[in-house]
């Protein structure tokens, strides 16, 4: 097993105050580090800040490409109650603004209406279904991203011919499990990691609307909303990751995704909209 990365170390920060440092770690890379990761670790800053523990919902606009390596962030309060607060999370890398998010914090303690219309998709379960290290022609390369060594995936919907695959339906399904799993009970954790989880696969779905080859374009993050539904109900290690990109038009890709857990529990969902540009050589 190749070395992968840690979660909780990996988007942990220090600092108090509002002003927080944290290190953006390689194992997240995807054309950089990864939004979702980056959101992670904002996340991360707000819950060191949060006078309230449940993480609500996050808005990230992406800025800037960071390095791997330190960055700054600055952490707002700009509205404080006692059942929900607002934050502004500000991240800077040498002088480089790269992202800024704002944070929805609520009193864990919080009892009101509740219902639930959101059924996960009716597919086979994750250990119905082979890992895509069995799924792959032997001696295929691996991922591209180090992103991609975080976790292990069952895919619903797998291609065996991803290079002449037929232009299809923009839907990415897949159950995923992190590597080393998250032990972590901070709930800012837990919302990191959906947040990585929303914000990662709508992409993928989009690719699958156009036939196989090298495609001409990729598609950066502009933005990432991400509303946390429950936290610290994972249920167990796996999840059903949902992704759709019903429109891609006039230089943007626009997209969205849930993630479930095992028991059918919908956790967290969101959406993006992504910059098509052309593809580096």
């Amino acid at each position: 097993m190749w070395p992968v990365g840690d979660l909780v170390d990996d988007t942990a920060v220090e600092g108090g105050d509002g002003r927080y440092r944290a290190e953006l770690s390689p194992d997240w890379e995807i054309w950089g580090p990864n939004g979702g990761y980056v959101a992670a670790v904002a996340l991360r800053a707000a819950g060191v800040h949060a006078r309230h523990r449940r993480p609500a919902s996050v808005l990230c606009h992406f800025l800037d490409v960071a390095a791997f390596g330190p960055v700054d962030l600055r952490v707002e309060t700009l509205r404080g109650g006692g059942r929900a607060e607002s934050m502004r999370v500000s991240m800077h890398q040498q002088g480089r603004r790269i992202l800024e998010a704002l944070v929805w914090a609520v009193d864990a303690g919080l009892t009101g209406m509740a219902h639930d219309d959101a059924p996960r998709p009716v597919v086979p379960g994750p250990h119905e279904l082979a890992p895509v290290e069995e799924l792959q022609p032997e001696g295929a390369p691996r991922p591209r991203f180090s992103f991609f060594d975080n976790f292990e995936e069952r895919p619903v919907d797998w291609i065996p011919d991803w290079d002449n695959r037929p232009a299809g339906s923009p839907v990415h399904r897949c159950w995923y499990r992190m590597r080393p799993p998250v032990t972590s009970t901070d709930p800012w954790v837990d919302a990191g990691r959906l947040a990585i989880l929303v914000d990662t696969f709508q992409w993928p779905a989009a690719v699958r609307a156009h036939a196989g080859g090298t495609l001409a374009h990729i598609a950066p993050s502009l933005d990432l909303a991400c509303r946390f539904h429950r936290v610290g109900e994972a249920d167990g290690e796996w999840v059903l990751v949902e992704a759709r990109s019903p429109v891609a038009t006039a230089g943007l890709v626009g997209g969205s995704a849930a993630v479930w857990n095992g028991a059918g529990a919908l956790l967290a969902s969101g959406g993006q909209q992504m910059l098509c540009r052309p593809a580096p050589r």
